[in-house]
């Protein structure tokens, strides 16, 4: 995954709901007023809980944020433990992990339909997935992944989630990374997946289409949308595991929706609160230095055509072995407080 920094959890479990280059490690929008809308912009307010319960997305109370967080406290490392609260009381989502995505499914969304909020679900796991990098693998054949789909999706049942489906899948074939070989078979798959999963009544899908730093001309990601069924999804994702502003990825999006018929999008803003970090391309995605938390997750966009600012990268998962990292989806505290004390200010 070496730019765009999508987060693949492979041990971290539940979630939420309702990079310059390119690859990820691991709402219809009305506003509520002015106030209300600066409040959401913040990712480091001390009453961050209140504000995660007027999210329609669950927060998971047992994340590994949530569990760090008592840790420290129980160690005295008071100031750390209130920090990271910035973190472990906003809803973040939820990457399903291995073979079986059975058990996190149900988990999140039992969670969620409880509290009367919905998952936030990734679905990772194409064949050929990130053309060998820190993420490498997915699912080992198409018959494999169409299984896999299926129990993803009737895992979810009637409860309500909204899915981002395969991040960087579609701007690896644009780049022209995943070879040429593999392009119909991921444009069937993808589009077969949007078909299973709409099956569910309360689930939204949106598929991925990277970062405005990754695939800088829109129009470029056209064609790929379209192959993929991008007309019978709810929509598409941006800024997955990636650091580009709320204003660059809303501009980004309001060109790609005129392109693919007016499609809504969702955004990644779980560590952009800094914006990218300035420099090559391609060292800049994978665990950067001082980059912050970003806008918290709403669905009270104030824009259109924007569904849902989302958590989708968890913060502090690592993106993979670069800069003392652990893993690619492996926790790693100290990241993650660097995020909070970062966080994006009102």
């Amino acid at each position: 995954m070496h730019r765009l920094l999508r987060t693949f959890t492979a041990l971290t479990a539940l979630a939420a709901f309702g990079l310059t280059a390119g690859c990820s490690s691991g709402s219809g929008g009305k506003g509520k007023g002015n106030k209300e809308n600066a409040a959401v912009e913040s990712g480091a307010s001390p009453d961050g809980a209140k504000k995660a319960q007027q999210s329609a997305f669950w927060v998971d109370p047992e994340s590994a944020a949530a569990r760090q967080v008592k840790q420290w406290e129980q160690e005295g490392r008071t100031r750390d433990a209130d920090a990271l609260k910035r973190i472990s009381e906003q809803p973040m989502a939820v990457w399903p992990a291995g073979d079986d995505p059975a058990p996190d499914i149900k988990a999140a969304t039992e969670g969620a339909a409880q509290s009367g909020r919905t998952a936030v679900l990734v679905a990772y796991n194409i064949p050929h997935r990130d053309c060998g990098q820190h993420s490498a693998g997915g699912a080992h054949s198409a018959d494999f992944y169409r299984q896999w789909i299926d129990k993803f999706a009737g895992t979810i049942g009637e409860r309500p989630a909204l899915v981002i489906l395969e991040p960087d899948a579609i701007p690896h074939i644009a780049d022209g990374c995943t070879p040429a070989q593999y392009h119909a078979e991921r444009f069937s798959l993808l589009s077969e997946a949007i078909e299973r999963l709409k099956r569910q009544p309360r689930v939204k899908v949106y598929l991925d289409a990277g970062n405005p730093g990754w695939i800088t001309q829109a129009d470029k990601l056209a064609e790929p949308l379209e192959q993929a069924g991008i007309d019978r999804a709810d929509g598409f994702s941006l800024n997955v595991s990636n650091f580009q502003s709320d204003e660059t990825i809303k501009a980004y999006g309001r060109s790609l929706s005129g392109i693919v018929g007016g499609k809504h999008f969702v955004m990644d803003t779980s560590r952009n609160g800094k914006g990218p970090l300035a420099g090559d391309r391609q060292d800049a995605w994978c665990n950067p230095p001082g980059r912050g938390l970003g806008t918290r997750p709403t669905d009270n966009t104030g824009d259109p055509l924007l569904d849902a600012a989302l958590w989708i990268k968890r913060p502090g998962d690592s993106d993979g072995p670069c800069r003392g990292g652990p893993a690619a989806g492996r926790w790693w505290p100290d990241y993650a407080l660097g995020l909070a004390r970062n966080a994006k200010a009102a």
